[in-house]
């Protein structure tokens, strides 16, 4: 009796993990908010992996990006590295869970969580609407001299900034399969800061831009419920209307609409020795199924010629139409009503102070307005142009 005993506690098998039910694994994974948990809990063996491909959960927390390499993911202070190489030097503003890399002959997008890369043309390979458009220009006398100027007629085009030394993509969306968006700005002696959109589609040998569109200073953009939207500086909502080239069948943009009248009338003052509103950065982001405008202010104050850049306050619109982005976190347990936001206004490096030696993610609390540093992480505030990432995208 006693071996019978014996031999079938040798034929017991120890308990594992991979014998959870699939409902209780998914219970795990629905309180674990950053990808980086998830993607370990997938690795624990097949069994997990199956539950975290086909378990409906809401999205994970951002992550952020830093141009050496490393990232942050919410709400965790510690940095990591993906095992993937290649995602350090990026140089421009993410598409969602992309970074952008660009490059002489063009650019090209990674995912670090696939290491998928996807191609784009170079900005010097753009189709012109029309194909014969040339850079207008009227003759403008100086007072008092008998030389004149040329000047942009009637107003700045890309025909005027596309030969630009500087030409930064401001902003770039992987829209679709099928559609990438960019905003390219330059800075003209004569036309001050602009920007104009460009459209392609992934692997593509060139752009197509409106030759003869007005540039604008696009602050923004988000693709939103299959449509294009932009918002500029003076706060206008535009649309961008995109059909095919009838001969190649590669994106184009038709035309840009206005949707919704910006308020021009608001610009900041600049009151000696008192604090007040020195720069403004306009955001679109998508929340609970609204487009919304975020207007940030950077609150500053006069140090003799300095101007020293403080706290940030932030108002927000809603459209009323039925991407910075907006994450639901209180599947987490974390307050809602705040904006995670980074010191990415570049021209913030050249026209302020700071008052402080390090900066990191700050949150405003909507509700109290106040400011608050809540994960443990910082840098020397030179300017690190930190990204979002959006692993669900």
């Amino acid at each position: 009796m006693a071996e019978a005993t014996a031999r079938t506690r040798q034929q017991r098998k120890p308990p594992s993990w991979a014998d959870i039910p699939r409902d209780l694994a998914v219970q795990v994974l629905r309180h674990l908010p950053a990808q980086v948990d998830r993607a370990c809990f997938a690795a624990v063996c097949p069994q997990w992996r199956a539950a975290a491909r086909q378990a409906f959960l809401p999205p994970p927390l951002p992550l952020l990006a830093l141009p050496d390499g490393t990232f942050y993911s919410l709400p965790y202070g510690k940095a990591f590295r993906f095992p993937l190489s290649g995602c350090a030097g990026y140089k421009t503003a993410t598409c969602g869970r992309w970074l952008v890399f660009p490059r002489d002959d063009g650019c090209f997008l990674v995912d670090p969580f696939t290491g998928a890369t996807v191609t784009l043309p170079a900005l010097s390979r753009v189709r012109l609407r029309p194909p014969n458009a040339v850079a207008r220009y009227v003759k403008v006398g100086i007072a008092g001299h008998d030389a004149h100027a040329d000047m942009f007629y009637p107003h700045t085009t890309w025909m005027h900034i596309k030969s630009s030394e500087k030409m930064p993509v401001n902003k770039l969306l992987l829209c679709s399969p099928n559609l990438v968006a960019a905003f390219v700005g330059s800075t003209l002696a004569n036309a001050g800061r602009t920007s104009q959109i460009l459209v392609c589609q992934p692997g593509a040998s060139s752009w197509s831009v409106r030759a003869y569109d007005k540039c604008k200073l696009f602050e923004d953009m988000a693709f939103y419920r299959g449509k294009l939207y932009a918002i500029a500086d003076d706060e206008n909502l535009l649309v961008v209307g995109i059909g095919q080239d009838p001969s190649t069948g590669d994106p184009q943009i038709y035309r840009i609409g206005q949707v919704i009248k910006g308020d021009p009338s608001w610009y900041p003052t600049l009151i000696p020795d008192d604090i007040t509103t020195a720069k403004k950065k306009l955001y679109l982001v998508e929340s609970c199924g609204a487009l919304l405008m975020v207007r940030r202010k950077v609150c500053c104050r006069v140090a003799g010629k300095a101007i020293v850049a403080g706290q940030s306050e932030f108002e927000v619109f809603k459209d009323d139409l039925e991407h910075s982005r907006a994450v639901s976190a209180s599947h987490y347990g974390m307050p809602g009503d705040q904006i995670f936001f980074l010191d990415d206004v570049m021209e913030n490096c050249k026209e302020y102070a700071y008052e402080e030696e390090t900066t990191s993610v700050s949150v405003y609390d909507m509700r109290s307005a106040e400011v608050s540093s809540p994960l443990p992480m910082g840098w020397k505030h030179e300017m690190i142009l930190a990204t979002w990432l959006f692993p669900w995208d």
